[in-house]
């Protein structure tokens, strides 16, 4: 994996076993088009697995995080029910690869976080917004409905009834109703927001990341209730205690010192 790569509208940089992804196309407000789309399933494809990534952090460029698909787009990527189909797919396989990255993923949101741009911060495990923040579903003023999985990310983030309550609305909510409904974990002052992302980052980074890993399989099996991402939990608990961060969380704790997980 690179440390730094660049291609399109998309920025990655690691460091320190953090990932960033920022979505850089400021002078759109970071819209994101059907190439982007791809650009970002391909990248957190790449990250997922990588051994070395141990947290990933989204965030835009500028002042805005994203706001949400290029409308204009939509008259050539959307303008039947068959090419809007595909590009709904799109869609879905980045909140997919967000929501199934193997380690947490954190969402740094400054400005408007519309639409798509909404759904990624959803799907990412934890989101940190700026005062300037500002939230919006808007596919009812446009005609057209969110994909099922994505509103499942919503749903979970800021429960049903502040899901339907944006979504049949199309209203906008600041950051302290934003924090208020859940979605947000905290409000930082908007020169902080990298720095407390980063803290935040590294703090998981330093953990031991089978436990990490096994803790989010066991968090998303607790809301999907389905018997693959139980038994997909269940086994990753389960190696935990075979391995060798185990012996040296075990050791570290005896000898008071900081432990040093590898992951293995």
């Amino acid at each position: 994996m690179q440390e730094n790569a660049q291609s399109g509208s998309i920025r990655l940089t690691v460091e320190d076993n953090v990932a960033t992804i920022a979505i850089d196309r400021p002078e759109r407000k970071n819209a994101m088009t059907q190439a982007m789309w791809r650009e970002l399933t391909s990248l957190m494809g790449q990250l997922a697995a990588d051994a070395t990534v141990r947290a990933v952090v989204l965030t835009g460029q500028g002042n805005d995080f994203c706001a949400g698909a290029d409308i204009g787009e939509f008259d050539t990527v959307r303008g039947n029910a068959h090419s809007a189909r595909l590009y709904e797919a799109e869609n879905s396989a980045a909140f997919s690869a967000i929501r199934n990255c193997p380690v947490p993923t954190i969402a740094a949101i400054r400005g408007i976080c519309f639409g798509g741009g909404f759904g990624l911060a959803a799907a990412c495990d934890l989101r940190l917004g700026s005062a300037t923040a500002l939230f919006c579903v808007p596919p009812a003023r446009l005609g057209l409905a969110y994909p099922v999985d994505a509103m499942s990310d919503i749903v979970h983030a800021v429960g049903p009834q502040m899901a339907r309550y944006l979504s049949y609305t199309a209203a906008r909510i600041d950051a302290d109703a934003a924090l208020d409904a859940g979605f947000l974990l905290e409000i930082v002052e908007p020169t902080g927001l990298e720095r407390r992302a980063s803290e935040l980052a590294a703090a998981i980074a330093t953990n031991a990341p089978l436990s990490i890993k096994a803790s989010k399989a066991s968090i998303r099996a607790s809301l999907t209730q389905t018997r693959q991402d139980i038994d997909t939990a269940t086994t990753l608990g389960d190696a935990t205690f075979e391995s060798a961060d185990y012996a040296e969380g075990r050791a570290a704790f005896r000898e008071k010192r900081p432990a040093i997980f590898t992951g293995r």
